[in-house]
């Protein structure tokens, strides 16, 4: 859940969980719960994050162990203090090389993290390689194109009141992120029984500054672009965003999240 974007924006743990950490455990439980990996496995957290998925893991999949493995420095340290499990261990490292045996671990599996690797092909081969025969490889990211909504009400203000957003636009940047691409690219890397599917998550927010402050955070693409406008322009697209959210009677704003899901075997 930790991937390195242009320009290092994935760098500090507490800002990522306020933008879409929160929402990455929502889907992780759903996602673990459609793995239904026996108990006492070892796992393997590609692009660990802040540990989110590998304390999912650790709670609801009740592994024998967990390694998790990502390129931030910062997001390594925020994982170990987040995760203080005796069955974890977190460590940096290139999840196109990763430093494992092969047939180490009877599951791989990584949150929101492929679309950001330049080898999204040479990353899936990698934890092909390092699951023992019959184990599953699972990974997930999330619709930006569609139903990420949170991040497709910025994009859609953002783009709207400049066009040089566009290229920035997560939706455009990522086509590897739906169920096709994602299915394509595991049996490419030799996986069996592959599956893909959606799987969405509610997002709500109490008020709408539960909504727009993440944004003011640095991490990702997204609060990137924002922190980067002036004030008058930030201010112009915070109210153009809030406009356009749809807005309960009480103030809180309930979107969802979907995120594109795929699992396979390994043979």
């Amino acid at each position: 859940m930790g991937p390195a974007t242009p320009g290092g924006m994935w760098t500090t743990g507490s800002a990522y969980e306020r933008y879409v950490g929160r929402w990455s455990r929502l889907v992780a439980r759903d996602f673990l719960a459609w793995l239904s990996v026996p108990a006492g496995r070892r796992w393997l957290d590609v692009g660990c994050g802040t540990g989110a998925l590998s304390h999912e893991i650790l709670e609801r999949g009740a592994a024998s162990a967990v390694a998790g493995i990502d390129a931030s420095a910062g997001f390594v340290e925020h994982a170990r203090a987040q995760v203080p499990d005796p069955r974890a261990s977190f460590r940096v490292g290139d999840a196109q090389a990763l430093p494992f045996e092969d047939a180490a671990f009877d599951a791989a599996v990584s949150g929101l993290v492929l679309n950001f690797v330049p080898d999204p092909a040479r990353m899936v081969g990698e934890m092909r390689r390092v699951v023992k025969p019959g184990g599953v490889v699972a990974i997930y990211v999330w619709d930006y194109a569609g139903e990420m909504q949170l991040m497709r009400y910025f994009w859609n203000a953002a783009s709207a009141l400049d066009p040089a957003a566009r290229v920035l636009d997560e939706g455009r940047r990522f086509p590897l992120c739906g169920a096709v691409p994602l299915a394509e690219l595991a049996r490419a890397a030799g996986l069996a029984e592959v599956e893909a599917r959606a799987l969405d998550v509610p997002t709500t927010f109490r008020d709408f500054d539960d909504y727009w402050t993440p944004f003011l955070g640095g991490q990702g693409p997204a609060p990137a672009y924002c922190l980067a406008l002036s004030e008058e322009r930030r201010t112009a697209l915070r109210e153009a965003i809030r406009a356009a959210l749809p807005v309960r009677p009480d103030g809180s704003v309930a979107l969802i999240a979907r995120a594109w899901v795929v699992k396979g075997r390994a043979a």
